[in-house]
């Protein structure tokens, strides 16, 4: 998936395409090509009988700067990115930073197709650079500023963290400035596959995220809160935040944990991964008689050992 992160820590569906689709599309946009370069062809075979050589080759130069360079750019520029192979396999050309491409763009990327990536190097070029760029680039890619994603795929995009109404006054009052996207993009994932990991790897994780996020979120979270509950809490609020600054002073006042995270209440997490939910509030625990020596290790708890520096 591309690295591209919005406000709200919600990552960005784009997922990079991989060498076996890419093939696919360019195998695609070749035939169409072999298509149009034969009807030139036939073209060309009606008009060569009455010139002479020179202007024969000529027209075959410029035919074939028409088939490699000038066709691909004009369509990818048009479509923004899209060539008819590409359409095909759900596949689209953008910029580095996620925009739509522009002439420039495309047109380096024909040229480098030509002299760099498929014709001169019958495709070893582009499959080389490739497989040893992390991004799946071509050497045309490269020069362009460009990188090609998937458009067509499952949506995955998860529910948006669901704050436990007990953590609202604790959250209205967090300081997330020092929050990076990367971080808070991480701590979504996680509860977003949190079901399909297991119990040990779940707790380990979210212990470590918690962590770091209260490292350089504050306050610290009310002792006893689960280090998935804490961190549902830090990101809806910060979605909740996003929201009101987007909306601007001439939209209504979103209602404090309205729609953008609306959803059932926390009732904790589901029994097994995680264990029992921990209650807020209450009596404390009975602390040990003043000649009972102290315990080496604290006693078993169900959220991870999460301990938010203080």
């Amino acid at each position: 998936m591309s690295d591209l992160v919005t406000g709200e820590a919600v990552p960005l569906e784009l997922r990079l395409a991989k060498l076996p689709s890419r093939a696919l599309g360019l195998l695609l946009d070749a035939a169409i090509l072999m298509v149009l370069g034969f009807g030139l062809l036939l073209l060309f075979s009606q008009v060569a009988p009455g010139v002479d050589e020179a202007l024969a080759a000529a027209l075959v130069i410029a035919g074939t700067v028409f088939l490699l360079v000038a066709v691909p750019t004009a369509v990818e520029t048009l479509t923004r990115g899209k060539s008819a192979g590409k359409a095909a396999t759900g596949l689209r050309v953008v910029r580095d930073d996620g925009g739509p491409i522009r002439f420039r763009h495309a047109l380096v990327r024909a040229l480098a197709g030509v002299f760099a990536d498929f014709v001169l190097t019958l495709g070893v070029g582009a499959m080389v650079c490739s497989l040893l760029n992390s991004r799946d680039k071509r050497i045309g890619d490269i020069l362009a500023g460009t990188v090609v994603i998937r458009e067509r795929i499952p949506s995955t995009t998860a529910a948006p963290p669901v704050l436990d109404p007990r953590l609202a006054p604790w959250a209205a009052t967090l300081e997330l400035s020092r929050l990076p996207d990367q971080l808070a993009m991480a701590a979504r994932s996680l509860l977003a596959r949190a079901p399909q990991l297991a119990p040990e790897v779940r707790t380990r994780l979210a212990t470590d995220l918690a962590t770091e996020v209260a490292a350089v979120v504050s306050p610290p979270p009310p002792p006893g809160t689960p280090p998935w509950a804490y961190l549902a809490a830090v990101l809806a609020e910060r979605r909740r935040r996003d929201a009101m600054r987007y909306a601007g002073p001439a939209g209504p006042p979103p209602s404090p944990y309205g729609p953008p995270f609306a959803g059932p209440p926390y009732a904790g997490p589901p029994p097994g991964p995680y264990g029992p939910p921990q209650a807020y509030g209450g009596p404390p625990p009975p602390s040990a008689p003043p000649s009972a020596p102290p315990e080496p290790t604290s006693p078993a708890r169900n959220d991870g050992g999460f301990a938010p520096p203080s």
